[in-house]
């Protein structure tokens, strides 16, 4: 199965959604725009405006959601029955400064910066969108195609919830997404099917109890010993008491107590994420957690407060959705463009998409062929192969010829 083909101006066999030349150097500069002003969530106007601008250009009418940024836009119109595909595409950046050197195009916003991709995924998605509309108008476009451009991604539990609210997915049938994998090279996509990302919550906690001098420790409550404690004890207390294969995993990020070095403080407070592989653990994360927490805290006699923040379930990827991006990177690039990919332990809001209609997300391989110097997400000096933008709209536009011709 391969997506149609028609004959260009050279006599040669092309696939249909090819990406003209044109318009692959104008999706680079404006994903070069977007990574120079990047917008943190919900935050996102200018983002918003100009990808509504761009397709309203090509005689397409976006709507921008009710929450206030991000949009939606359908290429060709819903007849009420046959479901659409739907393209979703984040764009939202992180609170990171840019640590680029020497980049033109590095962010212009103080600790602000595009380090997780978003920005691809965006022009990813409006190229796509672009060259459907193309075919739409041509006739070629079996069945219509909603666009995605979803605020909030980073902000748990994520603004896809909020999204699903406003009917965004009201006619679709299927959903598609890419992330950005720098582990990955360009030219390249990771597929999986089942999960392919994790649970991840937030925690926060709040330890008190009478200070007083390092002198006499045993009339105080020792908050630094007891935050200490929860740090090391409570990761080693839920990984025994949960099935190992869950991949349960308490990590800390903050922890802050006291000021001066002869002072017991009155106050802790502790801060990390709880990540799952597995569906069923996650949703007994948190009385696991809270539970070994207060456990422990008691045990030091401290007083706990705690915070169990719920974020996002894994996204696991539908059979027949996986093969379909794995059949549409076939055809455009031929079988070894496609790998197999690990389940990761990051978290990503596109599994709220997949608890209401089937979906599959891809990794979209970002590195340059031979590179190994390693730029990770979530890092101030993460950057892509530019390339990889093709790669993804034809992804894309190959995934909706071949979705509309199995319907």
């Amino acid at each position: 199965m391969s997506p149609e083909s028609e004959v260009d101006h050279t006599g040669e066999a092309a696939l249909l959604g090819t990406l003209p030349e044109a318009l692959r150097a104008e999706l680079v500069e404006f994903r070069r725009d977007l990574h120079m002003h990047p917008e943190l969530g919900n935050q996102e106007f200018r983002t918003t405006a100009a990808i509504k601008a761009r397709l309203e250009k090509a005689g397409l009418q976006p709507r921008v959601l009710a929450i206030g940024t991000g949009l939606i836009c359908d290429i060709g119109e819903w007849d009420g029955e046959q479901p659409m595909l739907a393209l979703r595409a984040d764009i939202d950046g992180l609170p990171i400064p840019d640590t680029k050197s020497e980049c033109p195009y590095r962010s212009t916003v103080p600790d602000r910066a595009h380090a997780c991709g978003h920005d691809v995924h965006t022009a990813v998605v409006l190229g796509a969108g672009l060259v459907l509309a193309e075919l739409h108008k041509r006739g070629r476009l079996p069945r219509p195609v909603r666009l995605l451009f979803q605020p909030a991604e980073e902000v748990l539990p994520g603004g896809a919830a909020d999204v699903i609210e406003c009917g965004v997915l009201e006619g679709v049938g299927r959903i598609l997404a890419v992330h950005c994998d720098p582990k990955v090279d360009a030219g390249k996509i990771g597929l999986r099917q089942g999960a392919i990302t994790s649970a991840c919550d937030r925690l926060e906690i709040a330890l008190d109890g009478p200070g007083g001098h390092t002198a006499r420790p045993h009339l105080t409550t020792d908050l630094v010993t007891a935050a200490a404690r929860v740090v090391t004890d409570v990761p080693a207390l839920v990984a025994r008491r949960t099935d190992a294969r869950s991949g349960l995993a308490v990590t800390w990020g903050r922890v802050e107590s006291g000021h001066a070095p002869n002072v017991i403080p009155q106050h802790a407070e502790l801060s990390g994420t709880v990540r799952c592989l597995d569906l069923d653990t996650w949703r007994q994360a948190p009385d696991l957690v809270v539970a070994a927490i207060d456990e422990i805290a008691n045990l030091h006699r401290a007083k706990s407060e705690i915070n169990y923040v719920r974020g996002v379930p894994p996204v696991v990827n539908d059979p027949a959705a996986t093969e379909l991006l794995r059949a549409a990177m076939t055809a455009r690039l031929g079988a070894d463009s496609v790998e197999g990919t690990e389940q990761s332990l990051g978290g990503e809001d596109f599994s709220w998409y997949l608890e209401h209609v089937p979906g599959a997300m891809a990794r979209l391989g970002v590195r340059t062929p031979g590179d190994r110097i390693g730029r990770d997400l979530h890092q101030g000096d993460f950057d892509v192969d530019e390339s990889a933008i093709t790669v993804g709209v034809e992804l894309f536009t190959a995934a909706a010829l071949l979705d509309a011709a199995a319907a």
